[in-house]
């Protein structure tokens, strides 16, 4: 161990002392009456100023510094930082929600949560034996410099930036999403401003030092964020089962899910909440028949109801909800059609046992040996979980930001050692995500259903007030009791109200929701970086400008950043879509505009610019189409009926199982027919 690695390992050794009195202090105020009103910005404004701090203190001008942290960080600390980037949001927050929505196989319409844990997992694999170590034996700074060396010309370079920018734009709107979920639960501020306040921070954090500061505030990052994710799962283990080792007890509350499952099936309260959705759907599916009658008939009810009111003398409070009724309504046939289409499948899903909800360790929806409908369901369930996985498999594999990660290293070899030990520090985390849903669908299952709505802890409204997509509770069958099927859960939501729900202390919540934004700025941190770089080096410098001075790229580079920033944050306060569906777009993306054109350079000599340039843009052609074509907007925008043409049943999210072996053919293709025309002309 050099010098270098010894200083940054007692610096490593004080932040984590530092925060561990920080919780003990926070937790001693607790206890001594400090206010949630307090602990919560407490959180916030402590751990965005530490990493502040390190990226102040990494701030740097130099390209070599700014693009690849100089290439001197040791394999332990970029294992460190990898496995902070790579668990973005996603990871943290939303991937223990999809294994407690969708169990371990899922639905026939959505591949089980087992199958994020795997893809990512497995991409690992792809990274480290494909992909890392030929990187970085190239000395390069970006991606799009991998295509610009290895095939040269000026089209593989820029489709490799404009793929690179467009999956990295599409994964940093679902962290800032998360940053502005957590940053408004932490304070209490709206969602906009939750967002403000988390931008300013991923700015602080990167804007200053590129890659160097980057590197450092995510190592200080993963520290937090394993703090925050294995203190709760392991405390509601404790709890549970008197043993704090969760991915090693855990299994008994699937047994015991197993039996409460069967119990809520059976009820007959449940049986009476399913038929009322039962009902709801065939009345949506009535009012689809004549959308414009329909509206024009619940507006006018609408109206009606207010003038009743007014004319009864009935409280201002009434009316005020009465026009807000009205003002609710959709505003035109076309909102109403895609309104009330949603309602329809959701009113449906909600009909179903379980609230719609897969039996938690069923491998597959449906039955193989059941009627034809069933094992139809199966085989459509299985097909949609092999294809998620292999998509974030070779989106990881093709990520920008991620790969980039590995141009850091001193050497190949350390290349190597890194990804393993970014495994290492991944599967930390990675094999608690599925004893943390097992024990949260327990803790739900057994003691809040049945409770009554008068009785429900405080945490269940406060959520609601920051988003009701994520939790909302109604009495469907007026018995003031809480069933089953009376509460939705957002993913989103699972792991930071995790504590709340365990009933363990208010510092733990802060806890989580600290871990949480630290996942979802270190991985904005990195991708903000690959776009500016992709836009200003790759593009700009390349194109427009060759003649701007290192320096003055850094400084370019640094503003754009700034501006990719905010209207990242704009997008995100549309809230375009949950965590995980945003996130596992951007790996179809990824994986198939990069990652053939990526894997035959590195495999085949006969790979060449037309071949690499024709996969590249046909991969992400097929899979942007096939996106688009099934989003709900486009269809609306086109005036094409509402629904989805699927292929072979596979979810829009998996795009990328048909864009990379069309990327793959089109670049062989390609590469063979221009190789042969350029050996003829050479002949000839």
């Amino acid at each position: 161990m050099n010098r270098y690695e010894r200083r940054v390992g007692r610096i490593l050794f004080y932040f984590i002392t530092g925060f561990a009195v920080f919780l003990l202090v926070l937790a001693w105020a607790e206890q001594q009456g400090l206010s949630r009103f307090w602990l919560g910005p407490i959180f916030l404004f402590s751990t965005v100023m530490m990493y502040a701090v390190i990226g102040i203190r990494s701030r740097t001008t130099d390209p070599e510094e700014y693009y690849v942290a100089a290439r001197r960080i040791p394999p332990v600390y970029n294992g460190m930082a990898a496995a902070a980037d790579w668990m973005s949001a996603a990871s943290f927050i939303s991937m223990a929600g999809g294994l407690y929505l969708q169990g371990y196989g899922g639905t026939d319409a959505q591949a089980g949560g087992l199958a994020y844990v795997l893809g990512w997992t497995g991409g690992f694999c792809l990274v480290a034996l494909l992909i890392a170590p030929h990187l970085r034996r190239l000395n390069l700074y970006t991606v799009p410099d991998y295509f610009h060396v290895r095939y040269g010309g000026e089209w593989p370079r820029r489709l490799g930036a404009f793929a690179a920018v467009i999956c990295s734009f599409v994964y940093v709107v679902a962290q800032i999403y998360g940053i502005g979920l957590i940053a408004s639960r932490l304070t209490g501020v709206q969602f906009e401003i939750g967002i403000l306040l988390g931008l300013g921070g991923v700015l602080l954090c990167s804007f200053l030092g590129g890659m160097k500061a980057i590197t450092w505030t995510q190592v200080a990052q993963y520290v937090v964020m394993l703090l925050a994710f294995l203190i709760p799962v392991s405390w509601l283990a404790y709890k549970q089962l008197g043993q704090p080792a969760a991915p090693l007890v855990y299994g008994t509350q699937l047994e015991r899910i197993r039996t409460l499952e069967d119990r809520i099936a059976q009820d007959p309260a449940e049986r009476e909440v399913a038929a009322i959705f039962l009902r709801r759907a065939r009345e949506y599916e009535a009012r689809l028949q004549d959308v414009e009658g329909a509206l024009a008939r619940e507006r006018a009810a609408a109206q009606q109801r207010i003038r009743a009111l007014k004319a009864q003398g009935a409280d201002s409070a009434q009316i005020v909800q009465a026009h807000r009724a009205l003002a609710s309504l959709p505003r035109d046939a076309a909102t109403a059609r895609e309104t009330w289409t949603r309602a329809l499948h959701e009113s449906y899903d909600r009909a179903k046992p379980l609230g719609g909800m897969p039996r938690h360790t069923q491998p597959f929806a449906g039955d193989p040996e059941g009627s034809a409908q069933e094992r139809e369901a199966f085989e459509t369930s299985r097909r949609n979980f092999l294809a998620l996985m292999f998509c974030l498999m070779v989106g990881t594999a093709g990520l920008p930001h991620l790969l980039t990660r590995y141009y850091t290293t001193p050497t190949v070899a350390a290349a190597r050692s890194s990804v393993a030990w970014s495994l290492f520090f991944i599967v930390l985390v990675y094999v608690s995500a599925p004893a943390l849903a097992a024990l949260v669908k327990f803790e739900v299952m057994n003691n809040l259903v049945g409770s009554s709505f008068d009785a429900l802890p405080a945490w269940i409204a406060q959520w609601s007030r920051v988003d009701p997509s994520l939790l909302s509770v109604a009495d469907v069958n007026g018995d003031r009791i809480l069933q089953w099927g009376e509460i939705r859960l957002g993913a989103d939501i699972i792991m930071l109200a995790t504590p709340e729900l365990g009933g363990l202390p208010y510092v733990i919540s802060g806890l989580v929701a600290a871990g949480g934004l630290a996942a979802a700025l270190s991985t904005a941190d990195g991708l903000l970086l690959t776009i500016s770089n992709a836009l200003v080096r790759d593009l700009f410098c390349h194109d427009v400008r060759p003649q701007l001075k290192p320096q003055q790229r850094v400084i370019l580079s640094k503003f754009v950043l700034m501006g990719v920033a905010l209207i990242a944050a704009i997008v995100a306060t549309g809230k375009p879509a949950d965590i995980l569906p945003l996130v596992s777009a951007s790996f179809s993306l990824a994986g198939s505009a990069l990652f053939p054109a990526m894997l035959l350079g590195i495999f085949w000599r006969g790979a060449n610019r037309s071949g690499a340039a024709a996969g590249m843009l046909a991969g992400l052609c097929v899979t942007v189409y096939y996106m688009a074509s099934n989003a709900a907007p486009v269809r609306a925008l086109l005036g094409l009926p509402p629904g989805q043409q699927l292929w072979f049943g596979i979810q829009p999210l998996s795009a990328a199982v048909f864009g990379v072996p069309v990327g793959l053919v089109t670049t062989w293709a390609v590469s063979l027919v221009a190789g042969r025309v350029r050996m003829t002309r050479g002949i000839s």
